[in-house]
């Protein structure tokens, strides 16, 4: 190993150092990993979108690509012109119908969100939704809950700011309102099972399986063009929220 090498490697343990001996450090860390105290893209903020149709749309055009190409579960690595147009029509009006301001019962903000992760340039890093909902306590069975609960949906990191805690941050967030804003002590989830990355991220984050459905049915863009309907397992999961969640 050079002199430069061995320089560098110093630099990074006493960077590792420092940041271990910092406030706040371990409990950060716990959750984020070193990797995303390192390489968290400079000037990152994540903020609710309130709602407005400019950001609802930038959100919804991001969202198309991080979430439809290549998607889990066998999808075209890149969408063809003719099913990104289709798919970020279809986008936009969820977005808005999900987490407009003009959605009945939500111009307090307590029944939706989408929450926006931008870096210092102000691009969309990544998002992720909630809204309350009726969830199934037996999806098989059909039975409900005796109340609606927050639900989670719509998490999307682009493909160049992966592996930085992004991810983390956005649940993070959507915690951190459910809990102090909204008022709720527990939060609900969907997620694929065959998702092995997505599950393994919520598990270190303190959700667990609540039931699991294997006659679920999910969209993939093939390469023909098409859109064709799928088989899946829906794994619903489930958190109960303290004093600590959210925090950073």
């Amino acid at each position: 190993m050079n002199f430069f090498a061995i320089q560098k490697l110093l630099l990074f343990i006493l960077l590792l150092v420092v940041l271990l001996l910092s406030s706040n450090v371990s409990a950060f860390s716990s959750v984020f990993g070193i990797g995303a105290l390192l390489f968290r893209p400079p000037g990152t903020k994540t903020l609710p979108s309130l709602g407005e149709v400019e950001s609802l749309t930038e959100a919804a055009d991001f969202f198309t690509d991080a979430f439809w190409n290549n998607k889990v579960g066998g999808g075209i690595k890149v969408l063809k012109q003719t099913q990104r147009k289709s798919l970020l029509g279809s986008q936009i009006n969820e977005f808005k119908k999900r987490y407009g301001s003009g959605r009945y019962g939500n111009r307090d903000r307590t029944t939706s969100e989408l929450v926006i992760c931008r870096n210092g340039k102000n691009e969309v890093m990544g998002c992720c939704g909630v809204e309350v909902d009726v969830i199934y306590e037996d999806r098989l069975n059909g039975l409900r809950t005796k109340s609606p609960a927050p639900l989670m949906s719509n998490l999307a990191v682009g493909n160049k700011f992966r592996r930085k805690g992004i991810a983390e941050e956005l649940v993070r967030e959507v915690e951190d309102m459910v809990r102090k804003k909204w008022g709720y002590e527990e939060i609900y989830l969907y997620v694929e099972k065959r998702n092995r990355s997505a599950v393994k991220l919520y598990s270190k984050m303190g959700y667990r399986q609540f039931w699991e459905d294997d006659t679920a049915a999910t969209l993939l863009p093939m390469k023909g063009g098409s859109m064709r309907s799928v088989q899946t397992t829906l794994v619903c999961m489930k958190k109960k929220l303290n004093k600590n969640s959210g925090s950073r």
